[in-house]
């Protein structure tokens, strides 16, 4: 009953974390940035002082879609972030930006989560599958060997979004650094800078929570099973 409870919890929390990004990101959209540079602008402008000159800027379409791409060297802003001049837009650029600065310095945490890249996709498409066999098998024969390959697979997904907070952290970081010492923002724009990539950032906590409880789910399952 307790993993229930805990489960429920976690999904209101992410439903409430991820209805106030929203909200931050559409009150901080209407507050123009006060150097008046859009959101391409404002990455380019990153990327050069941080002599990174072989990563390009360009726009993608949806909304908060923003992302670094490493396989063709690309930061993708979103259709609201590229062109717009506004605070919300400013952070969101910096923030992918400074994913791509990880890149360049070899940033330990970014290169495992693309080590471990096609290891979740892959466990993540055949770890349901797996657990309804092992569930069945062991049914049948009291076998739990299969249910705990299918608990190891959800549990990569577990892994894969705890690496995945320092990555983003990180990122937020160095964004925030860099447009503190560039002079690119100050005062309450970099203050309403930092609270809307905190509430980011709590959207990557919430996943790791919830994966995290994915897996214990499974476990409490299979122990119930066995009992």
């Amino acid at each position: 009953m307790g993993i229930f409870v805990l489960i429920i919890v976690i999904g209101i929390a992410g439903y409430i974390v991820q209805a106030r990004l929203q909200s931050v990101f559409a009150k901080y959209s209407k507050v123009r940035f006060p150097g008046g540079l859009t959101g391409a602008e404002v990455a380019e402008k990153m990327l050069r002082d941080n002599n990174i000159h072989n990563v390009r800027v360009t726009h993608v379409k949806g909304h908060l879609t923003d992302h670094f791409d490493p396989r063709n060297m690309t930061v993708n802003l979103s259709e609201s972030v590229y062109s717009s001049d506004s605070v919300a837009a400013a952070a969101v650029a910096a923030h992918e930006c400074g994913h791509a600065i990880q890149h360049a310095r070899d940033y330990a945490p970014l290169r495992l989560r693309s080590q471990l890249v096609p290891v979740v996709t892959f466990s993540s498409k055949a770890a349901m599958i797996t657990i309804i066999v092992g569930l069945l098998i062991m049914a049948a024969t009291n076998n739990e060997l299969v249910c705990w390959i299918g608990v190891g697979l959800i549990a990569m997904s577990a892994l894969f979004s705890i690496v995945t907070l320092p990555v983003e952290y990180n990122a937020s970081a160095r964004a925030l650094e860099w447009l503190e010492s560039s002079r690119t923002m100050q005062g309450a724009q970099l203050a309403q800078a930092k609270e809307a990539l905190s509430w980011a950032a709590r959207t990557y906590l919430v996943a790791a929570v919830s994966a995290i409880a994915s897996v214990l789910y499974y476990v409490f399952l299979i122990l119930g099973r066995r009992r």
